[in-house]
């Protein structure tokens, strides 16, 4: 998305010397009226030398509006009665023309900790997710102009006051929060909570990982670019079933868990005997027709895949009998 921000390419002056001048006139002031006290002129000559002093002392006091001091990550929107000429964010104290409306913004970056959500999976059903998110004003033009940075600043008390940056970017923060909600919302309704049953998904919010965190922050992007906001890092921190559903959820999880430990159990323990058959066999230990080697295998796995230990029986006479 293009922008219109640009660099401020007015007078600046460094601030230090403009404030040691602006000491000096004072002197200067001064030493003129001592010697205009013990000078001899006209009325004339008076009342003029009068209002030009006035109407110095009068510039003076509105030059004191000139100066400014910027600290790092930090910026100026410079507008001449409503027209934009640019935004300063190079560090230091300095002086500009007294009429420009310097209007500032904070570059740092901050933080969102959103409270978790009640929304629906792609399946769905009804889940609590929550983000946690570090975003910061990559563009002053689209963060002064481009959305209402009132709104939600101060009350209406105290709408013509001072230029405060901390109630700005809580306008802000009320922004980015509405913001996030909805691309959170969007996210999870485009996934499944997890697997379930036979139905595997490609991606879901349990397993997805860092691959879902990369779509929230491409979806919060794309929302808050309009703002000229940026969006550093997203990421899910909170992930669960509703309450209304928690119970029965787990119940499933705890009989697909179930399920998975006996396959692999199972699996174990074929394994297992057909080894024990094959080296029976090769080293001609006993020889075994089909109807034994069934019922070994019957006998091994019944061991093997037992909850309980086996109470082994003890066959005194012969393998027939």
């Amino acid at each position: 998305m293009k922008t219109q921000e640009k660099i401020f390419t007015g007078m600046k002056l460094p601030g230090i010397p403009m404030l040691i001048l602006h000491v000096l006139f004072v002197v200067a002031i001064t030493v003129f009226f001592i010697w205009l006290a013990n000078a001899k002129v006209s009325s004339v000559v008076l009342a003029s030398l009068i209002i030009g002093i006035v109407l110095l002392i009068i510039l003076y006091f509105i030059s004191w509006a000139g100066f400014m001091q910027i600290e790092p990550n930090e910026a100026r929107v410079m507008t001449f009665f409503g027209k934009y000429h640019g935004t300063v964010k190079e560090n230091g104290y300095f002086w500009v023309n007294p009429f420009y409306a310097k209007k500032r913004l904070t570059l740092r970056a901050r933080n969102l900790d959103a409270e978790p959500i009640k929304v629906n999976d792609k399946k769905g059903n009804p889940i609590l997710i929550g983000q946690m998110l570090v975003w910061r004003v990559v563009d002053t033009y689209k963060a002064s102009f481009d959305i209402d940075n009132m709104a939600k600043a101060v009350p209406q008390a105290s709408v013509g006051a001072v230029d405060n940056v901390n109630e700005k970017m809580k306008a802000y923060e009320f922004f980015v929060k509405v913001q996030s909600d909805a691309a959170l919302r969007y996210v999870a309704g485009m996934y499944a909570y997890d697997d379930s049953g036979n139905e595997k998904e490609a991606l879901t919010l349990r397993s997805g990982g860092e691959e879902i965190n990369d779509i929230l922050e491409t979806q919060l992007n794309e929302r808050l670019a309009i703002a000229g906001i940026e969006v550093v890092e997203a990421r899910v921190n909170y992930l669960a079933y509703a309450p209304e559903i928690a119970a029965v959820m787990l119940r499933r999880q705890q009989a697909d868990a179930i399920i998975s430990a006996r396959e692999k159990i199972v699996d174990g323990a074929v394994g297992m005997v057909k080894h024990a058959l094959e080296k029976l066999s090769e080293e001609k230990v006993v020889e075994l027709d089909d109807e034994k080697k069934a019922a070994m295998v019957s006998n091994l796995l019944v061991v093997l895949c037992s909850d309980e230990h086996a109470q082994p029986v003890v066959n005194t006479g012969t393998l027939y009998n």
